[in-house]
């Protein structure tokens, strides 16, 4: 989920990996990412851009929630597990750089901001 926030993978392949998930891992992922988001320090004025980011439309259910300030995407029907995947990896992503840009500036010791490139490593193999 750190590759797809920092751009080192592409989105629709996370979306692939995630729509091969059973219902309940899905579940679990959506939850994952929450924390991660706020770990990250997502505000309010980071979901109009990350509903942009994502793809989905502002009146898919999952942005609606995020509009209000809510994070129970994780609840919601399967059919709507895919987008709330996209809006909070697009969502993750916005804060991930914010605070890489303004905490990790010049060098941190945080692992998942320190990823090897997924494409330059399969060269080096």
């Amino acid at each position: 989920m750190n590759e797809l926030a920092q751009g080192l993978r592409p989105v629709a392949e996370g979306v692939e990996w995630f729509e091969g998930l059973s219902e309940d891992d899905q579940r679990k992922v959506l939850h994952a990412l929450v924390l991660f988001c706020r770990q990250a320090r997502v505000c309010e004025e980071d979901a109009p851009e990350s509903i942009a980011r994502s793809g989905i439309r502002p009146t898919h259910t999952p942005a609606v929630i995020l509009t209000k300030w809510r994070f129970g995407m994780e609840a919601l029907p399967a059919y709507e597990l895919t987008k709330s995947f996209r809006l909070l990896v697009a969502l993750f992503s916005i804060a991930d750089v914010r605070r890489r840009t303004l905490f990790c500036v010049g060098g941190c010791g945080h692992a998942w901001h320190n990823l090897p490139d997924p494409t330059r490593d399969a060269t080096l193999r």
